[in-house]
């Protein structure tokens, strides 16, 4: 390609590495380890900067993903079993399992992910199990389905995780990031 339909490269590979970033930093709880997994990813992604499509960021997403489970993984072996939960999907605070039945829209997600309340949702992921945090950020970050998000911990997690196991932790997830939200309003009040 010629340098002129490259021009905006730069920008493009910059907004894909601060983009990895945020899910790092979410998924890990630790920016300095973020940012290594992020630099890891990138030397190993091949991101085309001149190209149109967004499939080699899409690639890189799922690398990250992988990255951070497999390294949350070392770190607490059992992080992802795939839980019993007994009972639990009638109990729910939530309905379904997406984010308008929790009350909170995607842009109410993204300005949480890049705005000033971004530390209280870093602090809020960081309370959670870790695979329910994962599993938090592949439905809510990144807008993968059920069964999207149960491949990709089945992958690097190291267990048979099923679309309805996903389901379940990401309506309990929601539960608690509602009442959160709640509490948080209440406060302000």
């Amino acid at each position: 390609m010629a340098d002129s339909d490259c021009q905006d490269s730069q920008a493009r590979v910059h907004a894909a590495a601060g983009e990895l970033y945020q899910i790092a930093a979410l998924m890990i709880g630790d920016e300095s380890q973020a940012i290594e997994l992020v630099e890891k990813v990138v030397d190993q992604a091949a991101i085309d900067p001149c190209a149109e499509a967004d499939d080699s960021v899409e690639a890189a997403r799922q690398a990250l993903i992988e990255s951070a489970v497999l390294r949350l993984r070392q770190a607490d072996p059992n992080a992802f079993d795939v839980p019993t939960l007994h009972g639990q999907a009638g109990g729910h605070c939530i309905e379904d399992d997406d984010l308008s039945s929790a009350g909170i829209s995607s842009s109410q997600i993204a300005s949480m992910v890049r705005g000033p309340e971004r530390s209280r949702l870093r602090d809020w992921l960081n309370k959670l199990p870790v695979a329910q945090r994962a599993i938090f950020v592949e439905r809510a970050i990144l807008g993968w389905d059920n069964t999207t998000a149960a491949a990709s911990l089945s992958k690097a997690g190291g267990s048979n995780w099923q679309p309805r196991q996903v389901s379940e932790l990401f309506r309990l997830a929601l539960c608690s990031l509602a009442t959160s939200l709640v509490h948080a309003a209440a406060a302000q009040a």
